[in-house]
């Protein structure tokens, strides 16, 4: 599913902030938004952009150049959201009337994506200056992207779940690596592109130190596969601040695609036993989510904890045990809930 970094939403309630009389709360889809007095009003539209969200230089945006203005080598120059607090209220996202957009046609439907029509990028740290390699092209066909999407972009997820076992991961606080064998070959690769075989790419190294390659073909074709593909966290020193407080560097595997097909949490386990591979740690398995963590809220305190070492949990990531596939994220059903705790104390 590719993210709706800006999207036409519906105001569904506003709220008053205790000793705020220039602000007030705003509730879209999951999401609460800070926004200035008397802008919206129940059932209003808006244009929601999430965190995350790489804003373009436009008049529109300038009342955030103080807070929010970067420029980098990478991204080049914008303006990058992030969680933010205002009177003790938590803000995640920016949301702006619709009538400061006349290239969004007025009679817009709600749900509607913008993120290409304004100009919005996802901010991220580019992988090659931080986790190195010499990328020799994009992902191959069978190493999809990782990004889950947020409880709160989608609250209507956690209905999904009903009647379904269903188990919950820690998130691990790292970077995307995955590696695969196809018709092509072996190929390992970051979030966004794969990597050259030349000892400069430390998770390359690292596969190459553990012969996970030779378990991986010994392993297909023991079971008679065409492309075996697993995706992980790298966790290690020099890598998102190392929140785990690792040592060492450590893959954690959260998805395995056999045959193209994304295998079950069992079957997963099974296979990184076979291999010698850790998976991401299980928290929980149950059935019937919504009857225990029923709204967005309850979710949210469940992702909130610490890493065993101490560092605070970044959240965790929510999957049945079979896959089963989704209409409304047009994917196999999963969702993240990061922790607001992290968020306000990481999120930089």
């Amino acid at each position: 599913m590719i993210r709706k970094l800006a999207s036409v939403q519906r105001v569904f309630n506003i709220e008053s902030i205790e000793g705020a009389d220039r602000i007030e709360l705003a509730y879209v889809l999951g999401w609460k938004c800070v926004v200035n007095k008397d802008t919206f009003r129940p059932m209003d539209l808006g244009v929601y952009f999430e965190i995350d969200s790489f804003l373009p230089v436009r008049p529109e945006f300038e009342f955030l150049r103080t807070s929010s203005y970067r420029k980098t080598d990478i991204m080049g120059e914008g303006f990058r959201l992030r969680t933010q607090k205002f009177k003790g209220q938590i803000s995640q996202g920016l949301l702006l009337p619709l009538s400061k957009f006349p290239e969004i046609p007025a009679d817009t439907e709600p749900g509607m994506d913008v993120t290409e029509l304004l100009g919005v990028r996802k901010w991220e740290i580019e992988e090659k200056a931080t986790t190195g390699g010499t990328v020799i092209g994009t992902l191959p066909y069978d190493i999809p992207h990782t990004d889950e999407t947020r409880v709160q972009a989608e609250p209507e997820l956690i209905k999904a779940f009903s009647g379904l076992e269903y188990y919950i991961t820690t998130k691990m606080d790292g970077s995307s690596h995955s590696i695969g064998i196809d018709e092509n070959g072996f190929h390992v690769t970051g979030h966004n592109y794969e990597y050259k075989d030349d000892g400069s790419s430390s998770f390359y190294n690292l596969v190459k130190e553990r012969g996970y390659y030779e378990k991986m073909d010994a392993f297909m074709k023991e079971n008679n596969l065409d492309t075996l593909t697993i995706q992980g966290e790298l966790c290690a020193p020099g890598i998102q601040q190392n929140r785990l407080r690792l040592t060492k560097p450590e893959w954690y595997v959260f998805t395995i695609r056999e045959n193209g097909k994304r295998v079950g949490l069992r079957r997963m386990q099974e296979i990184c036993d076979a291999l010698g591979m850790i998976t991401v740690p299980v928290e929980e398995t149950d059935t019937d989510l919504p009857s225990k963590y029923p709204t967005v809220e309850s979710l949210l305190l469940r992702a909130d904890g610490d890493y065993p070492n101490g560092g605070k949990k970044e959240g965790i990531v929510i999957r049945p045990v079979e896959p089963v596939y989704s209409t409304l994220i047009a994917a196999d059903l999963s969702m993240k809930v990061v922790s607001n705790k992290y968020l306000m104390k990481n999120d930089v």
